[in-house]
């Protein structure tokens, strides 16, 4: 046992024990285990399922076959609905970019304020007062097409920035929780969008319904021929970037990083703690009101009431899936757009109900919080201990 210990590279051992106990795989292994755990539940109430489970003993072929249809033709549907399917090609994609491309900038503002110790809880007001001012620009000013694309991506921005920075000075200067004022600044946020869209500043012309005037074609994303996908997504791919680089690559980002493993010891070492904490939040509510550009001037193109839907939300979801890393937020991004893009085909196709894909993304979330669980499932914890008993075989000689 100990020649074969000694024979086996060390560098190979510390691989393997990267990829088995790294969280990219346990994220990837605790997807798998929300879908299995889903399917058995789409399963469940499945007509042919519980009509074959009358005679599970007398055939079970026939129960068992039922199960494993109900389960992999909902998600083949999903599938088609968000991925590809041999009428409309590779056009479901398309739409899974579009639907995830609000999700990706949210979810990159939570993640930036976790990463800074904040918890985030409003992104769904900062995307509101984000698409707010950059709907109004959009709307209401005449410029030339660069410019005036360019404006309303600006004001956007600033708005999520405003919206997240008032929280960050509340929780510097007055020590207020930010979940608290995060949530309130949520209430605030919308029904401040309901009383505005009720004024005929913002209510679209000889009408009564709370709808905005359609954006001028100078300041909407340009949208791929016969597609909703709008260069709005390559908006995602750059803040993603922006992100990845302001975390790893810049004093900023260390001084954020810092501050959220210990702000006490950050405050030791010199970094002005409140100042970070403030623009964690700006900058937070500035990703987030890149989601509510993106909405406003890409997918919608006009200013509603309900203009933010439940991204801001699904946005923390998104940003717990990414484990808070910025390329890890773009690609949970990226699979939530999926479920919501492919939920309507499944249900048309299948006619399982498309809030079963709510409960695959909670479970989802529930196995990502949860790795030891996870890890337990497949047998992880295990092989860490083995390899640990191994080792001290080595070192005792035996």
């Amino acid at each position: 046992m100990s020649e074969q210990n000694v024979n086996v590279p060390q560098g190979t051992n510390d691989l393997f024990r990267k990829i088995t106990q790294g969280p990219g795989l346990v994220s990837l292994l605790g997807v798998i285990v929300a879908l299995v755990v889903g399917g058995l539940l789409i399963a469940a109430t499945d007509e042919r399922v519980i009509a074959t489970a009358g005679y599970l003993f007398a055939r079970p072929t026939d129960f068992f076959s039922a199960l494993w249809n109900a389960g992999t033709q909902s998600y083949v549907a999903l599938f088609n609905g968000s991925i590809y399917n041999s009428s409309q090609g590779f056009a479901p994609f398309l739409e899974t970019l579009t639907v995830s491309t609000p999700l990706i900038c949210a979810g990159l503002g939570v993640a930036l304020a976790f990463r800074a110790g904040l918890f985030n809880i409003g992104a769904q007001g900062q995307i509101i007062i984000g698409a707010t001012m950059a709907g109004y620009v959009g709307f209401t000013w005449n410029l030339p097409i660069v410019l005036h694309l360019l404006l309303v991506i600006i004001f956007g921005l600033l708005g999520g920035a405003i919206w997240g920075g008032l929280v960050g000075v509340l929780k510097a200067r007055t020590g207020a929780h930010e979940v608290i004022l995060t949530i309130m600044f949520n209430y605030v946020a919308l029904y401040l969008l309901d009383f505005l869209m009720n004024t005929e500043a913002f209510r679209r012309p000889g009408g009564t319904n709370p709808i905005s005037p359609v954006l001028d074609s100078s300041a909407v994303f340009p949208s791929l021929p016969d597609s909703r996908l709008h260069l709005g997504f390559l908006m995602a791919i750059l803040l993603t970037v922006f992100v990845a680089w302001l975390l790893k690559r810049s004093t900023l980002g260390f001084e954020l990083r810092a501050v959220g493993h210990n702000p006490a010891a950050a405050q030791t070492a010199g970094v002005n703690v409140a100042r970070a904490t403030i623009l964690a939040m700006a900058l937070a509510g500035a990703l987030a009101g890149a989601a509510g550009v993106a909405q406003v001037a890409g997918t919608e193109k006009v200013l509603t009431a309900g203009i933010a839907g439940s991204l801001g939300f699904d946005a923390i979801t998104v940003a717990l899936l990414g484990r808070s890393t910025p390329w890890g937020t773009f690609f949970a991004g990226l699979l939530f757009g999926a479920f919501r893009a492919g939920a309507v085909n499944m249900q048309i196709s299948t006619g399982t109900p498309i809030d079963i894909v709510l409960v695959v993304q909670s479970l989802i979330v529930l196995f990502i919080a949860a790795p030891p669980l996870v890890k337990a499932i497949f047998g992880l914890n295990k092989s860490k201990k083995k390899r640990a008993v191994r080792a001290e075989t080595t070192k005792a000689g035996v």
